[in-house]
């Protein structure tokens, strides 16, 4: 059984264990014990069902009722749809019309360490490590010893702990990415004795990395693992983002390391799908282009986040028909600025099949965040198969959240050849460019040369290629343009978009962690907020 559809016969097992404590500041709900859990050998990969799980499901109910984390909107609080606004809301890439507390700030970069959705990330961020830790803890050989387990679970399980491993070291990339040092905790730290101590976002830079090639090897080959599980190729796209935002994190440019991982990425097997489309639809399952995803089903695996929020919301409006993207319903809220309308071809002969824009009733400029209407609409996730077939549910779509997949690679390489890494081919990268270039124009009228190949039109390619897929912040920050410089609708509490000050590079961290762990420190600029 596939772990898209094993995730929702795991839920217990993150209760079972125990498991939470002090790591991610909420008290485990259940007193059933390891040694009861573990019984059945079955539960090992019913555990690592629930990692996976994760990234997708939010509690123990399916889509409400019963959730991880309290304090927030259980959907609100979905990893996907936490990180996903986080690195796409603050940017020209979407805004967002609700008025729920917390939201209007994101849209304006102006938001406190009180808002609630950085919480609910950076509690996801430790959610996911608490359980990563404690399936390390109950599979090490000394508890598999005492189980009696058999050598060919054993041989299993150590698959399993490196993807355990995957899992924990990809959320602390999230980390370093959108809060800079924090605490690491690893399975080495005992349950609830003291508060975690912070590390800084070179050591938690550096875990990762360590994390990363130690499993590396342990994992299965590009493209051999089960859909939806990590494979090698997940773990280059990983390190690859790593390295490439590196002069960010850590002050270090490392853009030949992002040619050597990209590289392998390129020749591992991995395809581009025929059509751009194919990546977002209920059937992208079977698309070659993606590494790695976030499984969702409408029957198996039901949440309000994930593209259930990212397809919904995008659509409203008198003249959008849900029923045409497979929904049965608008939520009326999710849309693009000028800014990235003005990055497509104008020619009406000249079709970039990215612009997926919805036009009709609504306007191409943005007067207010909170009026649906103004800004286009943007159907990117669909619950419709590339064959034309509504998915399983009109409210749970079967489209799975692509994390990862080969354009990101392509553009990649193409971007540290363009910084100047030594170890790269400018006629490749150019090659990978046009690549996606024609298959977006469907022929050669969009290609480029290598005189075109910049740091700056590779930005916009991504914005491009990769629109509404969580990339946005991270690359404008990246080239100096998210907050200090650039400006967009909304951007710092002005419709018409004015810069804002550097410090909010970073999230700050959440004031609830200030106040029950002393020893953390608040990201600079943030103290006064």
């Amino acid at each position: 059984m596939s772990i898209k559809r094993a995730l929702r016969a795991v839920l217990f097992m993150v209760l079972a264990v125990g498991l939470i404590g002090c790591d991610a500041g909420v008290e485990p709900q259940s007193s059933a014990s390891p040694e009861t859990a573990f019984q059945d050998e079955s539960s090992y990969r019913a555990f690592l069902g629930k990692l996976y799980g994760g990234l997708v499901l939010t509690g123990q109910d399916g889509p409400a009722g019963n959730p991880d984390l309290e304090l927030i909107d259980e959907g609100f609080s979905q990893y996907v749809r936490a990180y996903w606004q986080l690195q796409e809301l603050p940017t020209d890439e979407a805004v967002l019309a609700w008025g729920d507390e917390g939201i209007q700030p994101l849209n304006e970069q102006q938001w406190t360490p009180d808002n609630p959705f950085v919480e609910a990330m950076y509690n996801r961020i430790f959610f996911q490590a608490s359980m990563a830790n404690e399936f390390l803890r109950q599979t090490t050989e000394a508890k598999l010893n005492e189980r009696g387990v058999a050598e060919d679970m054993r041989q299993r399980i150590q698959q399993f702990r490196a993807e355990a491993r995957f899992l924990r070291a990809l959320s602390y990339w999230h980390g370093v990415d959108l809060f800079g040092g924090m605490p690491i905790v690893t399975e080495e730290d005992e349950i609830g004795l003291q508060s975690p101590t912070p590390n800084t976002r070179e050591e938690v830079f550096n875990f990762v990395e360590q994390e990363l090639l130690d499993i590396e090897a342990r994992l299965p080959a590009p493209g051999s693992a089960e859909y939806g599980r990590a494979d090698q190729a997940a773990v280059w796209m990983v390190l690859s983002k790593l390295y490439l935002n590196a002069e960010v994190y850590v002050g270090e440019a490392r853009y030949e390391d992002v040619v050597t991982y990209t590289d392998k990425i390129i020749g591992s097997g991995y395809e581009l799908a025929d059509e751009y489309m194919h990546n977002f639809k209920a059937d992208n399952h079977t698309s070659p282009e993606i590494i790695f995803a976030v499984p969702q089903d409408g029957e198996q695996t039901r949440t309000f986040g994930g593209t259930t929020f990212l397809g919904h919301a995008a659509i409203g409006g008198g003249t959008m028909s849900a029923g045409t993207y497979g929904f049965g319903g608008g939520w009326w809220g999710l849309r693009t600025t000028s800014n990235v309308v003005g990055r497509y071809p104008t020619d009406s002969t000249d079709v970039d099949a990215r612009a997926i824009f919805f036009t009709q009733g609504q306007s191409k400029e943005i007067g207010s965040l909170t009026e649906f209407t103004d800004g286009y609409a943007l159907p990117k996730y669909q619950n419709i198969t590339t064959e034309g077939e509504a998915g399983a549910n009109s409210t749970f779509p079967d489209t799975d959240y692509p994390m990862f997949r080969l354009a990101d690679a392509y553009l990649m390489y193409a971007e540290a050849v363009a910084r100047g890494a030594g170890n790269g081919s400018m006629s490749k990268a150019v090659g990978l460019v046009n690549d996606l270039r024609e298959r977006a124009y469907g022929d050669q009228s969009g290609t480029i040369t290598s005189g075109e190949l910049t740091p700056e039109f590779v930005l916009d390619e991504r914005s491009r290629e990769l629109i509404w897929e969580g990339h946005r912040r991270s690359d404008l920050i990246r080239s100096n343009q998210f907050t200090e410089n650039g400006t967009w609708a909304g951007k710092g509490g002005d419709i018409d978009g004015t810069t804002t000050p550097g410090f909010r590079d970073l999230y700050p961290i959440p004031e609830s962690q200030l106040q029950v762990n002393d020893n953390l420190e608040q990201n600079p600029g943030y103290d006064g907020s």
